[in-house]
């Protein structure tokens, strides 16, 4: 089984994660759950089973390193150094929200796809995990919301110019 999906286990985990090092000790999980769970394998289609072993071993890991989130200090810390203004701190925060509203306002499923997306910075891979849905409808999605924030930034732009 390892010869055989060796490299699609690879790269679904290294999608999934983006870290290659990640990637490498989540496909080794996922061969070694499916070792010791082979006696529950009751099906034909391993490729499917090991899949999904895999997906599930990556959400577990992508949920665990959100947790490793930064404290307020560590944050601070890093706009000191980082020359960071109070007034550009205090303006991307302005559009941060801004953004966090226009996503809001959306109509569902795009609402809670861009907030993921674009406010929370998640992979299409993870919102996929985190709804419920297929990949590519999430691929989908997150491109029909990007345009329908587009459509809301240039309403916004043409009533800035008076238009």
């Amino acid at each position: 089984m390892i010869d055989r999906y060796q490299s699609l286990i690879f790269s679904l985990c290294y999608r999934m994660t983006s870290d290659y090092f990640a990637a490498q000790d989540l496909a080794q999980e996922t061969f070694l759950s499916a070792f010791r769970s082979m006696d529950r394998f009751r099906g034909d289609n391993e490729k499917a089973w090991l899949c999904r072993i895999a997906a599930n071993k990556c959400v577990d890991y992508l949920r665990s390193q959100e947790r490793l989130v930064p404290t307020e200090a560590e944050q601070m810390d890093r706009r000191e150094g980082g020359l960071e203004t109070p007034s550009v701190y205090a303006e991307e925060r302005e559009l941060r929200e801004q953004l966090r509203e226009n996503c809001l306002r959306l109509k569902e499923p795009y609402a809670e796809i861009a907030f993921y997306y674009f406010c929370e910075e998640r992979s299409p891979a993870e919102i996929a995990a985190l709804c419920g849905r297929k990949l590519k409808t999430t691929q989908t999605q997150i491109s029909r919301a990007r345009e329908m924030l587009r459509e809301v930034y240039r309403n916004f732009r043409k009533e800035a110019q008076g238009v």
